[in-house]
């Protein structure tokens, strides 16, 4: 009852819990519901699979994260992924799910369990019997698909009032090497009525640590950087800040400190943001309402950790402060995430322009929605109004080029399903 009173009448949850050998769905709705598959606790609709369908989720599972971390093959996991992304929704029966949801709920909270956190659940999608055009979860919620770590994180959440989004703290492209960080940044910024940025070799951690004060009347912060989980010591992912590379660890270090990348490359974590910092609260978000993670992998959890505790660069962000973190579940491309990211912030700006409530799902879904679809000659048009000096206006023509007339250039969920909005 106590999770169930967050909810307005128009939302609904489905919490996940992976056992060793089903996989069990719970479903809260504002009102008591129906009878759910012929299982009923309390307030909360309870869904059990059969054992095969754990077994084939772990299959599953397996399959992709061998793709993903095998550099050779990589591209067969981006070119497979929507057929992935099928068969994931068929082994969740997520239509037999989505299907005992009370019609009158556009916003769904999405809650998983251990490995489901790594997923795209928002891009599944559901068969239409009806019409035979298969719609996924981000076009059947207009009010937002968004996710929680938990029920305690998402109610910590929700109690904090930020009803502003003014102020802007960015960094961007500390490492000098991502060549849409500085479009994505700068188009940004105009949407906001007071902003600074920490361009690259500025974008340090000591200057980070510097404004700390000012941060804390911060209302949306924005890291346009490369970001890192680290699966087999967790607390040590991190954003990647300026100076963090160094050419040789020295002798007799601390092999926590450092993180070999090459034979004459390393990172140096302690002038990175890493998740130990966030939770040790060496920042202070008390005023923030957003925080964005442009960066790769900044999504991940340890999902090697058999408890229910989420641990992860958007927890961390939850616990210092923030009341929303948007981050990423794989390493995403770099022009088609400044379009994305872009859109976005014109959609926050739409939303404060109109007196609306500020929904950070709602404007990341209809961002999403609009990268899926839009087709080469509106994405001409689009960019065409963007304040871009002559050399973004000739990079982008020069990749227009290279594009085919009459198609969705960004239509394959790599682009747009690595993006979720977590907490409020």
């Amino acid at each position: 009852k106590e999770i169930q009173s967050l909810l307005d009448k128009n939302t609904a949850i489905i919490e996940w819990y992976l056992t060793n050998d089903k996989i069990i769905a719970f479903l809260i709705t504002p009102k008591p519901p129906v009878l759910f598959f012929g299982r009923k606790g309390g307030n909360i609709n309870v869904w059990q699979s059969q054992p095969e369908d754990r077994k084939a989720l772990l299959k599953w599972i397996n399959k992709y994260l061998l793709d993903y971390y095998n550099e050779y093959l990589k591209s067969e996991w981006q070119n497979e992924l929507e057929k992935r992304l099928a068969k994931l929704a068929e082994i969740l029966h997520i239509d037999q799910l989505i299907a005992q949801i009370p019609k009158n709920c556009d916003k769904l909270i999405l809650i998983p369990h251990s490995l489901l956190h790594i997923f795209p659940l928002h891009a599944l999608e559901i068969k239409n019997l009806e019409t035979s055009i298969n719609q996924c979860l981000l076009e059947l919620f207009p009010r937002g698909v968004s996710y929680a770590p938990s029920c305690q994180l998402l109610q910590l959440a929700q109690q904090r009032k930020r009803p502003n989004l003014q102020s802007l703290f960015g960094i961007q492209n500390p490492t000098k090497d991502l060549t849409f960080a500085e479009l994505e940044v700068n188009c940004i910024l105009s949407d906001f009525q007071q902003n600074q940025v920490l361009s690259e070799q500025q974008a340090t951690k000591n200057n980070f640590s510097q404004n700390n004060p000012q941060l804390g009347q911060i209302h949306y912060l924005h890291f346009s950087c490369h970001g890192s989980f680290q699966p087999d010591s967790p607390l040590n992912s991190f954003l990647l800040l300026a100076a963090a590379y160094i050419s040789n660890i020295p002798p007799d270090s601390d092999n926590q400190r450092y993180l070999k990348i090459s034979d004459d490359k390393a990172i140096d974590l302690s002038k990175c943001l890493t998740l130990g910092n966030l939770f040790e609260r060496e920042i202070d978000l008390s005023q923030c309402r957003l925080v964005v993670l442009s960066a790769c992998e900044t999504g991940l959890i340890d999902f090697s950790n058999t408890s229910d505790e989420y641990i992860g660069l958007p927890s961390g962000f939850l616990y210092a402060g923030s009341a929303s973190v948007v981050s990423t579940l794989w390493k995403v491309n770099d022009l088609s995430t400044a379009f994305l990211l872009i859109k976005f912030s014109q959609n926050l700006k739409a939303a404060i322009e109109k007196g609306e409530e500020i929904s950070v799902a709602i404007a990341l879904n209809q961002a999403q929605l609009w990268l899926k679809n839009v087709t080469k000659s509106d994405l001409q048009q689009w960019t065409n109004q963007l304040d871009l000096n002559k050399n973004w206006q000739r990079e982008i023509k020069d990749i227009f080029r290279r594009i085919e007339d009459d198609t969705k250039p960004y239509h394959s969920p790599y682009h747009w399903a690595a993006f979720t909005a977590i907490g409020k």
